[in-house]
């Protein structure tokens, strides 16, 4: 077929966005893209930017009308809207309303003899209280990068936790804590014809719970690697998945593996795969949702990705590129090109690839203390 100039539409202008675009026009596809605001990481680089609010109906009719076939570069968009749209939208809707609602994916995959932690819905202190400590308490839709999220530890912690979730406000539900050894993640993408290719299992670790470094390839035994890719094959024939999903899973101290959430797009710590893998999960996304044959995620080499968080509010400043270039030609960094800089936005990532998990981690970490984002 054919595919210079297919029309592809994008839900959210963020990072994520930007690098499908990246992908995307590699192959000569025009890209539309829905977002609110005009300054938006895609807006440099989309053939057409919608700009109108996510709660805006007819914006998404309108993007339909200027594409062949659209995706989302993140999950709390329009769904019952999406559906009436006259174009195919992957992953699909039917996938997405489960996904987006916390119990509901996690019924779900409890249903398909897929492990999760022990889970319930809560309305009441009550209800949280004698559902048991430790857990975490989560608003079941809307939740990102530790936002809906509250640990409980013990009783006494239940009122504020309660109170920060919006003391009920928003449906509510409990989680039985994990006590893991560590996070990973498995980014996993499956064509249209059901094809599937799964990347290597990255060790993720989280600072205020939000990413901050992801290595690759974990250090597990092979045989819990083998498991999780098995964890992930299972996922993505439950939710019948077209394109890139980041599947995120706690690994215990026996090796115990349980899913903690399942992210129907590119995920942050997927970022790796860019310089680390011979197609990235960018590039399968698009190639999966235009019909494509889907290319190798084999690890080219042991890569190390660090996310570049807003250190202070106001104009976004990147620093210490030059020094870190310098110490390390194996390091590259990715600016989203968000013009304003908040504390704790994601502003931006790097990688580093060498001959050993070791000393990726190493150049990382020296990396690390030069290379940031601030505002002026």
């Amino acid at each position: 077929m054919n595919i210079i100039g297919k029309k592809v539409g994008i839900v959210g202008g963020g990072q994520l966005g930007k690098m499908m675009i990246s992908e995307a026009k590699r192959l000569g596809l025009f890209v539309a893209v829905l977002d609110p605001d005009p300054n938006c990481a895609c807006a440099s680089i989309c053939d057409v930017l919608v700009t109108a609010s996510f709660a805006d109906d007819a914006a998404y009719f309108e993007l339909a009308s200027l594409v062949d076939v659209i995706t989302y570069e993140f999950e709390h968009v329009n769904a019952a809207v999406l559906k009436q749209v006259d174009k195919p939208v992957y992953p699909s809707i039917a996938s997405l309303k489960i996904i987006q609602n916390k119990f509901l994916q996690k019924q779900a995959l409890q249903a398909a003899g897929i492990p999760v932690p022990r889970f319930a819905k809560v309305q009441t202190i009550q209800d949280i209280a004698a559902f048991g400590c430790p857990m975490m308490l989560k608003t079941t839709t809307d939740g990102y990068d530790g936002y809906g999220n509250a640990l409980i530890r013990e009783a006494a912690d239940i009122e504020a936790a309660y109170q920060k979730l919006g003391a009920g406000a928003k449906e509510l539900m409990a989680e039985a804590f994990v006590p893991f050894e560590m996070e990973v993640s498995m980014i996993t993408c499956r064509g249209i014809d059901g094809a599937c290719v799964k990347y290597p299992v990255g060790e993720n670790h989280h600072t205020n719970s939000i990413l901050d470094t992801t290595i690759v390839p974990a250090r597990i035994a092979q045989t819990t690697a083998t498991h999780a890719n098995e964890i992930a094959e299972q996922v993505m024939q439950l939710f019948e998945g077209v394109g890139t999903f980041g599947i995120e899973m706690f690994i215990t101290a026996d090796g115990q593996i349980s899913v903690n959430e399942v992210a129907p797009r590119p995920h942050n710590s997927g970022h790796y795969t860019i310089e680390g893998c011979f197609a990235n999960q960018f590039e399968n996304h698009v190639r999966a949702i235009v019909g494509l044959p889907l290319g190798a995620a084999k690890l080219i080499a042991p890569t190390v990705m660090v996310n570049l968080l807003g250190e202070s509010d106001g104009t976004a400043q990147l620093l210490g590129v030059e020094e870190a270039y310098a110490i390390d030609p194996n390091l590259q960094v990715h600016f989203y090109g968000k013009p304003q800089s908040r504390h704790g936005r994601k502003m931006g990532h790097f990688t580093v690839t060498s001959d050993s998990v070791d000393s990726a981690i190493k150049n990382a970490q020296q990396a690390k203390k030069l290379v940031r984002v601030v505002g002026k």
